[in-house]
């Protein structure tokens, strides 16, 4: 197959450099508990994740950390915990890809993983250790590592 990135193949050479993106709308906090973010079927590679807060996360101690929640398994922590308390509008959270490293909160940059992570089906959750205001919009990058593997926003 020849593809003509001028055409209708661009969105395909876009996915090769960047993966797939998809867009979770600004929402809540999970309140002391875990979130799902994105739900996910059959195997990935996760690229990239980017969080930005939308609404000022209140001052009050909260922390928060994400993770990969398999369907059939055990969660495992993509990151360790951030402190997220009174995070301004514009807020970036992202993580390195070191499991035993912190999300990490900046005001206008944050890492996407050195290297890509494997997840299986089931969901990419949101963890926060106190019931806080604030929301937060996400994006999640990913390759399918099998036919029909696909990730929606939760």
């Amino acid at each position: 197959m020849t593809l003509n990135p001028a055409t209708q193949d661009q969105a395909v050479y876009t996915a090769m450099r960047t993966g797939f993106r998809v867009d979770r709308a600004a929402a809540a906090l999970p309140a002391t508990t875990a979130g799902s973010l994105f739900t996910v079927t059959g195997k990935i590679l996760v690229l990239g994740i980017l969080g930005e807060v939308a609404t000022t996360i209140q001052t009050q101690a909260c922390t928060a950390k994400i993770s990969a929640d398999p369907t059939t398994g055990t969660t495992v922590d993509l990151c360790g915990t951030l402190d997220i308390t009174a995070d301004a509008v514009g807020t970036f959270y992202g993580i390195t890809g070191t499991f035993a490293t912190a999300m990490v909160g900046a005001g206008v940059a944050a890492p996407f993983p050195a290297l890509p992570i494997a997840v299986n089906t089931g969901a990419i959750i949101l963890t926060t250790g106190a019931t806080n205001t604030g929301t937060v919009s996400w994006s999640l990058w990913y390759l399918p590592l099998e036919e029909g593997a696909t990730v929606v926003a939760a």
